[in-house]
């Protein structure tokens, strides 16, 4: 998946969704940003990303969601609109071996 443009409205979203990041910064990584944009995001928020990426986008941020973005009740909603049911495990972040 391709960064997304920095158009006004999405560096609006971005801005909102993942705020310890520069907008520019978080549309350059669309993965996380639909990953945030989908557990965060207001209707306008997803409607907007939708309109710029398509459903398609969305299915591929969830099938590679990074770790400790989504909520439980998000990637229930997201995997049963995707009809992935019963969804599987979320994504967990890896500790560190030593």
């Amino acid at each position: 998946m391709k960064a997304f443009p920095p158009k006004p409205e999405l560096l609006n979203v971005a801005a909102r969704v993942v705020w310890f990041k520069q907008p520019e910064e978080t549309l350059a990584d669309p993965v996380h940003f639909l990953a945030h944009v989908m557990t965060y995001g207001t209707v306008s928020d997803i409607l907007t990303a939708q309109n710029e990426a398509g459903q398609d986008a969305f299915r591929e941020a969830l099938e590679h969601a990074p770790p400790g973005v989504f909520d439980a009740r998000s990637w229930s909603y997201w995997n049963l609109k995707f009809g992935r049911y019963p969804a599987p495990p979320m994504p967990v972040r890896q500790g560190i071996s030593g």
